[in-house]
């Protein structure tokens, strides 16, 4: 590989709106938002995820390689432009693909992801040989919804269990009836297994006993994630030891302002606090969690955003990798949003997707969707 022509010359950018299909977050008669991160003077918890703007960038070399990458939901400018200036000149092949000399911040997997698609076309090779090779063609996936109506509920997954699902996960929070939906989960799609997401929003463990308790007697959860508050670890490891069903930690490195890091973790499994976790991440990070995670005999899977087909082509090319990776992943952003913005969608075989094939990604965006949701346009060179 020719360090000069693998030279960073262009970053263009698109920034675009892809709304969701009507009524697949959750029921009309709720209002629920779930981007949990303050926007703007707004507070967490206050904007739908659909509403905020997505990036899509394209990284040209000299030798006109493209690397193609799209970040997180609700981006900064004012980063994306220093780190743009940062990379502009620098060869990718001089770069250590584990460590950019890129700041913390939300931003940073986009750009890591643009190279190392970059970095995999240039070797001709799929991403995933990057991260050592695939161990799986297919990755297993689950079917998602926020919240819904008890009456809604079993109807609405049983359609996801006729295509193929076995699995599906759903926000929750103390309103919500849950036992209750699992019931109707049971009379509708017997078999149908159910992941919870409280966003800690259980509160506390006096909260989460008797909910668990209940759940216990339906029996078909499959897992509970971040069900209480994160920093109460030791009721994490008590309710683990209470619980019949398996306690899981979100640890999402995106999530910089809510100061999520590696060594959560670390301190989990040190407290024997979890039974596994969702790992969101970029390529190198992730991977170094996911290995954790076999480490210690436990079992993970990939989060996500609801993203869009270039993330989620990044995320099976991870999950493909990881041996850890065995629960459903959160890829099902092809089923919420209106278009992923690829000309060929990811290949779901439900319940599981196929790896791309072809270097880097695998993927061609489709410059029409990109067009029709496309807010705002720059380059930087």
């Amino acid at each position: 590989m020719d360090s000069n022509d693998k030279t960073i010359v262009r970053l263009d950018f698109e920034e675009v709106i892809v709304p969701a299909h009507p009524g697949v977050i959750n029921s009309e008669s709720l209002n629920k938002p779930l981007h949990m991160l303050p926007v703007g003077g707004k507070q967490a918890w206050s904007v739908q995820f659909d509403e905020l703007p997505k990036l899509i960038m394209r990284m040209t070399l000299k030798d006109g390689t493209v690397g193609l990458s799209e970040f997180y939901r609700d981006h900064n400018w004012s980063t994306i432009e220093g780190v743009s200036n940062v990379l502009l000149g620098q060869s990718i092949a001089d770069l250590s693909l584990q460590d950019l000399p890129i700041a913390l911040c939300r931003e940073y997997d986009g750009f890591e992801c643009a190279i190392w698609d970059a970095y995999a076309k240039s070797l001709g090779v799929p991403l995933h040989r990057l991260l050592g090779g695939a161990v799986r063609s297919h990755v297993k996936i689950g079917a998602w919804s926020s919240h819904r109506t008890v009456e809604e509920i079993g109807p609405w997954v049983r359609q996801y269990h006729q295509q193929g699902f076995d699995c599906i996960k759903f926000k929750c929070d103390l309103d919500d009836d849950v036992v209750a939906w699992c019931a109707k989960i049971k009379e509708y799609a017997p078999g149908m297994k159910v992941i919870f997401d409280p966003n800690q929003r259980w509160e506390n463990s006096g909260s989460a006993r008797p909910i668990i308790r209940g759940l216990e007697e339906i029996g078909n959860v499959l897992l509970l994630e971040d069900p209480i508050a994160r920093w109460m670890i030791q009721d994490y490891a008590n309710l683990r030891q209470f619980s019949s069903i398996p306690i899981v930690l979100h640890v999402s490195l995106p999530y910089v302002f809510q100061g999520q890091r590696p060594y959560e973790a670390v301190n989990a499994i040190a407290h024997g606090a979890v039974d596994g976790f969702n790992f969101n991440g970029g390529l190198a990070k992730f991977q170094s969690l996911a290995n954790l995670a076999s480490m210690a005999g436990l079992y993970c899977w990939h989060g996500s955003e609801v993203d869009l087909g270039i993330l989620e082509a990044m995320y099976v090319h991870q999950a493909a990798a990881a041996a850890s990776c065995i629960w459903p992943s959160d890829i099902f952003g092809r089923m919420i949003r209106s278009h992923d913005l690829l000309k060929t969608p990811l290949a779901v075989e439900p319940p599981h997707i196929r790896v791309p094939e072809g270097p880097g990604l695998g993927i061609e965006l489709d410059e029409d969707a990109i067009r029709r949701f496309k807010v705002s346009e720059r380059t930087i060179r």
